[in-house]
């Protein structure tokens, strides 16, 4: 898991760096080779038989609360099991976040993602960096298949180069997990040139924490949707930490209201 050498070569570095400054996002097929994968989901498996029952509500999220087999997102993995810290810190992923903020950076979070067959909900269009709140807004957030992902089940959608074009206005969805998303999305022409990704398993997704993306929910019958989260942050930005506290206490405030943790 900790292999950087194919990220060294310069004139890999300078195509990853300039797309992502281009576009938003890169596209990285098969980040993680099958061996490595197949340890991953193996390790996530046994996570969630073990560790999930004695985590907090607020990092555990159902598409239906009394639905154990319903499981959505697991958020702060790195807190609970060396092995996903070790994903996070002096790992692959960092250096990739590295090269593309051209900073040093800060693991923030590793979760996973799931939306299961038939009730997996689509994510609405949103900004991370809206939840984020730094100054600058100077953050990567990477996707990464653990399965594959096609249009069935919900593969992720950018608008390319919308990064380049601030904050839209964000406004409550309803939607567990992505709480908030851009309010009038569809409504501008650029919002039209979506560009969708399905992946394979190990296949990477990054994106700036200002490129606008979503993803529809999971109409499969019986396929699932998996996949892992890593969020960095540069060096540069700082956090509103009193902001982001008074948003974190009024959601928990307004799911646990809502039974949906």
């Amino acid at each position: 898991m900790k292999r950087v050498d194919d990220l060294n070569d310069k004139n890999l570095q300078r195509k990853l760096r300039n797309d992502f400054l281009t576009d938003g996002y890169i596209f990285f097929p098969g980040f993680l080779n099958s061996s490595e994968i197949i340890e991953v989901n193996e390790k996530l498996n046994t996570f969630k038989k073990t560790k999930v029952d004695n985590m907090p509500r607020s990092d555990v999220y159902f598409e239906d609360i009394n639905d154990k087999t319903s499981l959505k997102q697991l958020q702060r993995l790195f807190r609970y099991d060396s092995y996903f810290a070790d994903m996070m810190v002096n790992s692959r992923f960092e250096k990739l976040a590295s090269i593309l903020l051209d900073d040093r950076v800060e693991g923030k979070n590793v979760q996973y993602f799931n939306k299961p067959p038939k009730i997996g909900q689509p994510t609405p269009a949103h900004q991370d960096g809206y939840y984020f709140m730094l100054e600058p807004n100077e953050a990567v957030t990477m996707w990464m298949a653990l399965e594959p992902v096609d249009e069935e089940t919900g593969c992720v959608r950018y608008i390319k180069g919308s990064h380049l074009n601030g904050m839209r206005e964000h406004g409550k969805t309803g939607t567990l997990g992505f709480s908030q998303g851009i309010l009038d999305y569809g409504r501008k022409e650029t919002d039209k040139n979506e560009i969708f990704y399905p992946t394979k398993s190990g296949d990477l997704l990054v994106h700036h924490s200002m490129t606008i993306h979503r993803a529809d929910g999971n109409s499969s019958e019986n396929r699932t949707r998996q996949a892992m989260g890593f969020i960095y942050y540069a060096n540069k930005a700082k956090e509103d930490v009193e902001a982001q506290k008074a948003y974190q206490k009024k959601l928990a405030k307004d799911l646990t209201k809502e039974n949906k943790v």
